[in-house]
């Protein structure tokens, strides 16, 4: 028998020291307080920010609906390789000048 008081009374001790070694109101006090600071530091903020892209979404899809037929760049646009801008058609074309070197 005294060995299984032993044993309770270590899991007792573990239970208290496991919680910050306070007991009675103050350790259910303090667990209150930082269950509170940790909902509003991490939990709040993640589900403010998934109801806000859930908004979004369902806004994006409720316009996207209202005009099927709208145009939608899906793609990037090619960057133009050339240095003065678009040239178009081949009446345009700028010549080099040659470099004659003997």
């Amino acid at each position: 028998m005294g060995s299984f008081r032993r044993t309770m009374g270590n899991v007792r001790s573990f239970m208290s020291n496991s919680m910050g070694g306070l007991r009675g109101g103050s350790s259910l006090a303090s667990w209150v307080v930082a269950g509170t600071l940790a909902y509003f530091i991490w939990v709040k903020p993640s589900q403010d920010l998934r109801k806000q892209q859930e908004e979004r979404a369902a806004l994006a899809a409720a316009s996207a609906s209202s005009d099927p037929y709208r145009y939608v760049e899906k793609r990037k646009p090619i960057p133009d390789p050339q240095d003065n801008g678009l040239i178009y058609g081949k009446g345009n074309k700028q010549e080099k000048p040659e470099s004659n070197s003997t």
